[in-house]
C-alpha cells in the first residue's frame, strides 16, 4: 500500500474477462457456465480498457480473472499487451486440465506477473467436492509445480466459510509446500452459488483471524485476507506491546476495501467496486475506467469513512478496516451497514448489532 493513494488509483484493478469455466465451484460468486456471454468485452474494447488503467500510474496492478480467463483464446495476447503497457499483469485461472505447462510458460514468456491457484480442501476428495470436479485437486498441483519449474510467482487462494474452516491447517501446508509467496484467504460472501453455503460465525472468525496472524509471522509465504479487513484490527490487536496506544496501529496501516483501492470490471463492462458488491458505477464501453474510479457517486461514498452506519461507522478502526462493504450489501442492501461477520464492539456504542453478532470482543 506505500505510496498508493486509493482516492486517486485501485491497488487492485480486477477485469472478468469471462464467466464461463467448466467447474461448478460451490461458492462460485459468478455462477459460472460453460458458455460464454456474447456481449463480452472484446479483445480490442480488452485493450482500450487496459489503455485506460495504465493512466492510473506506473505498475497499476490488473487481474484476469474469471469464470476461468482461460476459455478465452486472447489471454496471453492481453497480458503481452498489458506489460507492454507498463501494468502488472497476473491471471486466475481455474484448476482444470486447460491449465497445462506449454500454456502457463506462454503467459509467463508474455510478461505475466503471479499466478493465483484456488485450493479450498487440503486433500483431493475435500477440494473436489467443493470445486464440483473429479480431478481439480491434481489438476491444480501439476498447474502449481509448472509454475515453480519456470519460477512464476504462486498465489494461493482459498475460500473460507463452514465447509471448508476446518481444512485451514492442510491447506497451509500445502501453500508452504508449494512455494506460494501469497496465501489470500477469502471469507466467504453469499452472492451467486455462495448464497446456499453457510459462513462461520462472528465468533469463529475472529479466532480464524488470530490464527491467521500466527501462521503469518512463522511463514515464509505472504498472507492476506479478502472481504475480512478486520483481519487488520486482529492483527493492531495482537502486535500491540503493553506501552503503545491504540492510535498507534490506527495511524501505521491504511486498508483496502471495495471501491476503496479496489475496482472490479465484469465481462461486459460493468464497473463495480468488488465482484461481491454488484451495484455499477457506469460501463467502461462509455465512460473511462480511471473517471468512474474517482469521480462516481458510489465510489466517492464508499471510501466516505464518515458515511458508514451502524457499529461500523462507530468504530475506531474503522480508518484501517471499515468493513466489508460487499458482505453488507449482501446481508442489508445497503453497501454503508455493518459487516455482520465482525463480532467487535466498540466501548461507546450501544445500537443495533447485525443478526448474526456473536459475544462482544474484549478490546485489551
Amino acid at each position: 500500500m506505500r505510496g498508493v493513494d486509493v482516492e486517486e488509483r485501485p491497488l487492485v484493478l480486477i477485469w472478468e474477462l469471462t464467466q464461463a469455466c467448466g467447474l461448478t465451484c460451490k461458492h462460485c460468486r459468478a455462477d459460472a457456465r460453460p458458455e460464454r456471454h456474447p456481449d463480452e468485452l472484446t479483445t480490442a474494447e480488452g485493450k482500450r480498457l487496459l489503455d485506460q488503467a495504465a493512466d492510473f500510474g506506473d505498475g497499476q496492478l490488473v487481474v484476469l480473472s474469471g469464470g476461468d480467463p482461460l476459455v478465452r483464446d486472447d489471454v496471453t495476447e492481453l497480458v503481452e499487451y498489458g506489460t507492454r503497457q507498463g501494468l502488472g499483469m497476473t491471471l486466475t485461472p481455474s484448476g482444470t486440465e486447460s491449465l497445462t505447462p506449454e500454456r502457463i510458460e506462454a503467459l509467463q514468456d508474455a510478461g505475466l506477473r503471479r499466478m493465483a491457484l484456488s485450493l479450498d480442501g487440503g486433500d483431493a476428495d475435500s477440494h473436489d467436492a467443493f470445486r464440483g470436479e473429479s480431478g481439480s485437486f491434481e489438476a491444480t498441483l501439476a498447474a502449481a509445480e509448472a509454475a515453480r519449474e519456470t519460477d512464476l510467482p504462486l498465489q494461493i487462494n482459498t475460500t473460507v466459510c463452514a465447509e471448508t474452516v476446518d481444512q485451514l491447517p492442510a491447506i497451509r501446508e500445502l501453500v508452504a509446500d508449494l512455494g506460494a509467496v501469497m496465501w489470500s484467504v477469502f471469507f466467504l460472501v453469499p452472492v451467486g452459488r455462495g448464497r446456499v453455503l453457510t459462513q462461520i460465525s462472528p465468533d469463529r472468525a475472529e479466532r480464524v483471524m488470530e490464527w491467521l496472524h500466527e501462521v503469518s509471522e512463522s511463514e515464509p509465504f505472504g498472507l492476506k485476507t479478502t472481504e475480512a479487513p478486520h483481519y487488520r484490527r486482529v492483527t493492531i490487536e495482537r502486535e500491540r506491546d503493553g506501552e503503545a496506544g491504540e492510535n498507534d496501529g490506527l495511524q501505521r496501516r491504511t486498508g483496502i476495501r471495495a471501491g476503496q483501492g479496489f475496482a472490479f470490471v465484469s465481462h461486459t463492462g460493468e464497473m463495480y467496486p468488488s465482484g461481491f458488491l454488484p451495484e455499477s458505477a457506469g460501463n467502461v464501453r462509455s465512460e473511462g475506467v480511471v473517471d468512474l474510479y474517482r469521480e462516481s457517486a458510489l465510489f466517492q461514498r464508499l471510501r466516505d469513512d464518515s458515511a458508514l452506519e451502524g457499529k461500523c461507522g462507530a468504530c475506531p478502526y474503522r480508518g484501517v478496516c471499515g468493513g466489508s462493504r460487499s458482505r453488507a450489501y449482501a446481508a442489508t442492501g445497503d453497501p454503508m451497514g455493518s459487516d455482520p461477520l465482525c463480532s467487535f464492539v466498540p466501548d461507546e456504542y450501544d445500537g443495533p448489532l447485525p443478526a448474526t453478532h456473536g459475544e462482544r470482543v474484549p478490546t485489551d
